[in-house]
């Protein structure tokens, strides 16, 4: 009896072994076949951030292609998407104004990056109190934004620091391809020529990099939301529309066209088809990418402009 009773104790010694080991070796498997919840505001961040992880994280984008962060509503279901987020991307200098109630809410613990960290700021003209959020207008500051996504994400996914450090060395030799292209299509179109209207304004990184002049916005604000111009304010922008012999209003992906129309209407110039401004277009879109948007931006403004 007591060779049993030891021999069936060395069994159950053995199988809790067997079970042990067997849950340490499939245990750091399934860790890393867990991929990093990520959330980013904006459909250019998102490009960006996929871009540098690849496939190595699951990806959110709360404001999507054509959507406008200015006046973006979250929902319900971007409150869970933050709860479950390891990492939120964002681009800061208050374009994302809703996001700190959106964050607290969620309950999120989700470390927030802000990509505009590190860029060269500019202030609007009319409101030098306010920094100017568009900083992605200028490509050398999305090559800012893409080395700030890969520290990030080596601090976070160290597993995949190999993947992130040669996917940001791509794309930034990409990017600074993609600056040294619009440098020289830009100097292809008179400088007397490089003026620009727009809806609101979204172009002043632009115009300062690449030697164009922001005449003036439909919309006298930094954001969309701002109320219609009062007839003042579009008699004013009339009477240097007229004056600087600008040749075309350009309208924006992000907003209507409505009042751009008015008043090349009133001023008789052309309005140019959508700039992409604010956000990228749909998949399969001139848009669809930062870059194919760049590139159809300055070929639209080359267009209309010369």
């Amino acid at each position: 009896m007591k060779i049993i009773s030891i021999e069936k104790n060395a069994i159950y010694k053995f199988a809790w072994l067997m079970l042990f080991a067997s849950v340490i070796l499939t245990f750091p498997a399934d860790v890393h076949a867990a991929k990093i919840n990520i959330v980013a505001t904006t459909s250019i961040i998102g490009d960006v951030v996929r871009n540098v992880t690849g496939n190595a994280v699951d990806l959110v984008v709360l404001v999507g292609p054509n959507g406008d962060a200015h006046e973006y509503e979250p929902t319900p279901a971007a409150s869970v998407d933050l709860a479950k987020a390891g990492v939120i991307f964002e681009n800061g200098l208050g374009l994302e104004h809703w996001l700190d109630k959106l964050y607290s809410a969620s309950g999120s613990s989700a470390r927030r990056v802000v990509l505009s960290k590190g860029v060269p700021l500019r202030v609007f003209k009319d409101n030098p109190q306010d920094i100017d959020p568009h900083v992605w207008q200028n490509v050398a500051n999305v090559i800012i934004f893409t080395k700030n996504i890969r520290e990030a994400m080596e601090r976070v996914d160290p597993v995949h620091k190999d993947l992130y450090e040669a996917n940001a060395y791509r794309y930034i030799q990409q990017l600074q391809g993609l600056d040294a292209w619009v440098r020289k299509q830009v100097a292809a179109i008179p400088a007397d020529k490089r003026k620009l209207v727009t809806n609101h304004d979204a172009l002043g990184y632009f115009a300062q990099a690449y030697g164009f002049q922001v005449i003036g916005t439909v919309i006298p604000s930094a954001t969309t939301e701002a109320a219609d111009p009062s007839a003042k304010e579009t008699a004013r922008l009339l009477n240097v529309v007229r004056a600087q012999g600008v040749h075309a209003v350009f309208s924006e992906n992000i907003a209507s066209s409505k009042l751009a129309r008015a008043l090349s209407k009133e001023a008789g110039v052309v309005v140019a088809p959508d700039l992409y401004t604010d956000a990228l277009g749909p998949a399969g879109s001139a848009g669809e990418t930062y870059i194919k948007m760049i590139c159809y931006n300055v070929e639209l403004l080359k267009k209309y402009l010369k």
